[in-house]
């Protein structure tokens, strides 16, 4: 029997000019299934509808991908996703970017697993978890470094600042322009671009922030 999520996901995948595979869409889906199942025990999320974990999880999440292909031009990227909780956008760059291998971190240990399983269960190669506080990870630096409502702008670079390469930027996805956020960052960070996206299916307002460190 077809997912009834399929068409609304492809739909909104064409809609963002994606070109998604065929087997890009059954990873996606079976990742939401995966989200269902574990947040019975693991709380991952507060929401629970399935149309609504589509559109406010997946789709928010795929409305990030044409500033990452943009900005990426095909090379092969090493990517952090801090406070990734249930892997959001973590997982999705994964699966519909295997040039692009994902590291999620979060400070809760179930989250950190639940990644891991989906990593094992769907074959993703690119795709790791972490569990550890940003801050004291121990890692190789990153090219590029992303969040989605994990902390403030301040919070966000302040925690992150020792994992980037040279010539690395952040991207922040938000909801509405936070310009008390912009605001309150040290003066030797470049907010280059704050970028509108535009999120199928979903009423609300959404920016994603480029941030570089002023050379």
């Amino acid at each position: 029997m077809t997912n009834p999520l399929r068409t609304p996901l492809a739909a909104a995948a064409d809609q963002l000019n994606l070109n998604l595979s065929e087997q890009q869409l059954d990873r996606l889906l079976a990742y939401l299934d995966m989200i269902a199942k574990w947040n019975k025990v693991y709380n991952l999320t507060a929401v629970r509808d399935p149309q609504a974990m589509l559109t406010q999880h997946l789709v928010d999440s795929l409305s990030l991908l044409p500033a990452l292909r943009r900005h990426a031009a095909g090379q092969q990227l090493r990517l952090m996703d801090v406070g990734s909780g249930g892997g959001l956008p973590g997982v999705v760059v994964a699966i519909c970017e295997p040039n692009i291998d994902v590291t999620c971190v979060d400070a809760v240990a179930k989250k950190a697993t639940f990644i891991k399983q989906v990593a094992a269960e769907l074959r993703l190669p690119n795709l790791h978890g972490e569990h550890s506080r940003v801050e004291q990870l121990k890692t190789e630096p990153f090219d590029l470094i992303t969040s989605r409502a994990f902390a403030s702008l301040l919070d966000f670079t302040t925690l992150t600042r020792s994992h980037l390469k040279a010539d690395t930027v952040w991207l922040a996805m938000k909801g509405q322009h936070p310009a008390e956020e912009l605001a309150a960052l040290p003066p030797d960070l470049d907010v280059f671009h704050v970028e509108q996206l535009q999120v199928p299916g979903l009423d609300a307002q959404r920016c994603l922030i480029w941030i570089r460190p002023k050379s």
